[in-house]
């Protein structure tokens, strides 16, 4: 009798057995995070969600990022369970600086190699995010590409869909000179900046992944992989007043206030008002990195800005205090030195 054929599939990289067990154990993980909003199966070619009772005008707002090369980082200490809590909790503030509540998640997970666990643990960070948030994991993609990812590595993205009535849409068309800049505490760099600072710490500190981070009381891995910090329990409850909001992430607060502000106007920034993290003191040095150049890549503590009225300032700190989130007024709004249709964000330093 002859051997049986070779599995030809598996030996080009791709295993349709790995395949089938990341499914099974993945299925699980989406049944514990669907809202009663949710419809269709669970491994349905789409995923279904409906509308909340109660919209007159509901607008959906909806985003697409992923977590960059925090995946190596991740990779490297062996820990996979946060950077899907950290993809969720990005793309939750993305809709949140619109005043969105978010409905449904999908995930995109890439790898050259398929590890079932490996696969498990991400979608498990996904599934809490999901949760965390009362947001259906409305399902999502697994794919093997052996071609594109050495061994050992994967990518990870998704999308969001969220939903505001389109009255409550924050658009930043309210901001106006007097208005008051309320900054809220990043838990370290987010998702954002990660191949600079690789490079610091792996390459020019000569840092290994279990090692001490100078002056932070924690490892290397600890520091880099802190989860990027949801928004939406601090700022849902002040929305209504909140005349804008800007995440920070690439781009630093200049790149991404900059989006939210309208023509006429401009940011102005006192560079004093909080104290930069341990951490961004230690890839300035490390890396002899300019004060421009990581304004421009980091968020330095920052990560959420909310522009109110000077009236509204005291709610904002407020709800801060209430959900342990650290804020600072770090500025104010001005009418545009310069020409009358542009719009900036510049620092002082006071």
């Amino acid at each position: 009798m002859s051997a049986p054929p070779p599995d030809r599939y598996a030996a080009a990289g791709v295993s349709l057995d790995a395949a089938d067990e990341a499914k099974r154990r993945i299925a699980d993980l989406v049944r514990n995070a669907r809202t009663p909003l949710a419809r269709g199966k669970v491994g349905s070619f789409g995923g279904m969600v409906r509308l909340p009772e109660g919209y007159k005008e509901p607008l959906l707002v909806m985003s697409t990022d992923g977590v960059g090369s925090k995946v190596l980082v991740a990779a490297a200490a062996n820990v996979h369970n946060t950077v899907g809590e950290d993809l969720v909790n990005h793309s939750v503030n993305d809709i949140l600086v619109h005043g969105a509540t978010p409905l449904a998640f999908l995930d995109y997970f890439a790898t050259g190699n398929l590890v079932p666990e490996i696969a498990a643990q991400i979608v498990a960070g996904v599934a809490r995010g999901c949760r965390a948030h009362d947001m259906t994991l409305a399902g999502g993609e697994t794919a093997q590409l052996p071609d594109l990812y050495a061994p050992g590595h994967y990518d990870l993205a998704g999308s969001i869909v969220g939903v505001v009535e389109e009255h409550e849409a924050i658009h930043g068309d309210r901001v106006a000179p007097g208005d008051q800049l309320i900054g809220y505490a990043s838990t370290g760099l987010h998702t954002n900046g990660y191949t600079l600072a690789r490079k610091i710490v792996f390459d020019w500190m000569k840092l290994r992944i279990d090692d001490p981070l100078p002056e932070t009381n924690k490892t290397v891995a600890q520091a880099l992989l802190a989860v990027h910090r949801s928004y939406a329990a601090t700022l849902k409850p002040i929305l209504p007043r909140v005349h804008a909001l800007a995440h920070i992430t690439g781009g630093g607060i200049a790149g991404n206030l900059n989006r939210v502000l309208p023509p006429g106007t401009e940011a102005v920034v006192n560079a004093g008002a909080w104290p930069w993290p341990p951490l961004f003191r230690v890839l300035m040095r490390g890396g002899q990195v300019s004060r421009d150049e990581m304004r421009r890549v980091f968020n330095l503590g920052i990560g959420m800005i909310a522009v109110v009225a000077r009236e509204d300032v005291e709610a904002a700190m407020r709800g801060a205090e209430r959900t342990n989130v650290e804020a600072w007024l770090i500025g104010e709004i001005r009418a545009a030195s310069r020409k009358p249709h542009a719009s900036a964000v510049r620092f002082e330093e006071r």
